[in-house]
């Protein structure tokens, strides 16, 4: 946008701004008609995205609510921070439009030199806005930036920019700018600034002379002139960048909502989506749809084989996700030219999708490997009736294909043993074998996994020790502890104490109501645990259950086998 357009519009805005107002053509010349006419100079393009408004109902200042972020150019990445973060500060404080005080308490939070400024002069951001209100930029986060800004204010703004156009270098507007301006024109916040004025860069006075450093010989200062930005490109990129962003996340939602029926994990996708949309709406909808010119796009009429080509479910996903992690690094790095806040929610949002495919990816995987697994045997030698050899043996023979070997007071040579017979044994019937708490073991004997609990090693500590393609089941007591563990990626959970039991002591039982929340919303593969029996897996399947875990019923036996197999007709 050149800049003598930028500050015709300006003087329009300061002049004409209370009036209501719409563009017109006369004579084939676009122009502003109120109270007074006037036409738009050559230097404004009609054509411009942000100035197509024909409404006769809507004020001049309703249609440019937030008139420094209708320009990509002119302005620092530091001001234009500042510029969201005065409109939070001003939604905070429940302020019907943003004034200078908010902008100087924006500036107080800057981390560059006019923040650096004020925080030498003693300034404070409570004394500014008069509150005790917490204003940092966690309490910032999320609240929207539409407010209109006052008229001085926007005389401020101008102030700035005049000023960068008239020094030595025609620079963008930076915060020292804003800070110089709030200081000359009459408002609360020069009220603030009062018998102390900043320096504007490039006017400090000369320092006394010292003996000069060396200056690294690798060192090099450049200085490069501005760069120009089309604001029509960068919204373009942006607008096809996002919708490609929610499109792949809605592809994943669909299969989590419908293909596995995971409330938990479609929510969370659900969430995402729904942020791209708010992060993107410091950008007005009518700009980038003004933007789009899909038949113009090459993009379009580009294509691989690969991308008509899916083998399976797993494939769909895949793709879907990484077309959306691309997205999303595509409206990180150029959202940073419309402000740092939006290139680091983008950042945030990709980090969290990353967490989301593996979670869904894991989530599927795992529901295929343990897909006919219903009956968990936990071995306690201690539990076992008649020992833990018959109590595996009776189980593997009744058909159980899942086993655990949790042995707590065992020294570390004696488990070794005792986990490489049950690794023996368990092959020798293609059985999974599971050791408690202790990936050192597992990787020792080659077992199919770990199984931890909540103050034991965490998921991703496991997987350093044990590799990517083991299972790790975590146990959860909390509908908030059973979500956490879908996220770190565990490849399965166990939901309890249900009941009673004589292996773990609890303060306090999940029981039956943590079963039916993991029961609702959960798809990742469970087991209920805690004091189940034959007599009480009824009460659990109608719960939600359709896997148990079970460690002195079986062990406890005087017929392991027989025992097994009754457990696994009240699965059935």
């Amino acid at each position: 946008m050149p800049r003598d357009a930028l500050f015709w519009l300006a003087t329009v805005w300061q002049t004409f701004g209370q009036r209501r107002m719409s563009l017109a053509c006369h004579s084939g010349r676009p122009t502003i008609r109120g109270e007074d006419e006037l036409a738009l100079p050559a230097c404004v393009n009609p054509d411009t995205p942000w100035l197509a408004i024909r409404s006769e109902e809507r004020t001049l200042s309703k249609a440019f609510p937030m008139l420094p972020e209708m320009f990509f150019d002119g302005w620092t990445n530091g001001a234009r921070r500042s510029f969201q973060r005065a409109a939070r500060l001003a939604v905070l404080h429940q302020a019907t439009q943003v004034e200078p005080q908010h902008l100087l308490a924006a500036l107080l939070l800057d981390d560059g030199r006019a923040g650096a400024l004020l925080a030498e002069s003693g300034l404070t951001i409570e004394r500014v806005l008069e509150t005790t209100i917490l204003c940092d930029d966690a309490a910032l986060h999320g609240l929207p930036t539409d407010l209109p800004w006052s008229q001085v204010l926007q005389t401020i703004l101008l102030d700035a920019r005049q000023r960068a156009e008239a020094g030595p270098h025609g620079d963008e507007a930076g915060t020292n700018d804003l800070l110089v301006s709030l200081s000359q024109v009459v408002s609360p916040a020069a009220d603030h600034l009062s018998g102390w004025r900043p320096v504007p860069i490039g006017q400090e006075p000369a320092a006394r002379p010292t003996t000069p450093e060396a200056m690294p010989h690798e060192l090099q200062l450049e200085r490069h002139e501005p760069i120009e930005i089309n604001p029509v490109e960068l919204l373009r990129i942006l607008d096809a960048a996002a919708n490609r962003a929610r499109e792949g996340l809605r592809v994943v939602e669909d299969y989590a909502r419908l293909g596995m029926n995971d409330r938990h994990l479609a929510e969370q996708l659900k969430t995402c989506r729904h942020e791209i949309a708010e992060a993107m709406s410091v950008l007005p909808a009518t700009n980038l749809l003004a933007a789009r010119d899909t038949p113009g796009d090459v993009g379009t009429r580009i294509a691989t084989l690969d991308e008509y080509r899916r083998t399976e479910l797993a494939d769909v996903l895949t793709a879907a996700f990484k077309r959306t992690e691309e997205a999303l690094r595509t409206l990180e790095e150029y959202g940073k030219v419309v402000s740092g806040l939006l290139g680091r929610q983008m950042e945030q949002l990709r980090y969290r999708v990353y967490t989301l495919e593996k979670a869904v990816l894991r989530t599927r995987n795992s529901l295929e490997r343990l897909a006919a697994q219903r009956l968990y045997v936990l071995l306690t030698e201690s539990l076992c009736h008649h020992g833990s050899g018959p109590a595996l043996h009776g189980a593997i023979a009744a058909g159980v294909r899942l086993f655990q070997l949790r042995e707590k007071t065992l020294k570390d040579r004696e488990l070794l043993e005792k986990a490489r017979w049950a690794r023996r044994v368990t092959r020798d019937a293609d059985a999974l074998l599971i050791i408690n708490d202790r990936p050192d073991i597992a990787a020792l004997v080659d077992a199919d996994g770990v199984h931890v609990g909540q103050d034991e090693l965490t998921v991703a500590d496991v997987r350093k020790v044990i590799g990517p393609e083991k299972l790790v089941g975590v146990s959860t007591h909390t509908i908030e502890q059973a979500r956490q563990a879908v996220l770190d990626g565990a490849d399965y959970l166990g939901v309890g104490p249900t009941f009673p039991t004589q292996t773990k002591s609890f303060a306090a039982l999940a029981g039956l109501e943590f079963v039916r929340q993991v029961a609702a919303e959960i798809s990742l593969p469970w087991f209920a645990i805690g004091g189940i029996t034959a007599e009480t897996i009824p009460a659990v399947r109608q719960a939600g259950a359709t896997r148990v875990a079970v460690s002195g019923a079986v062990c406890g036996a005087e017929a392991p086998a027989a025992m097994a197999s009754e457990l696994l007709d009240g699965l059935a």
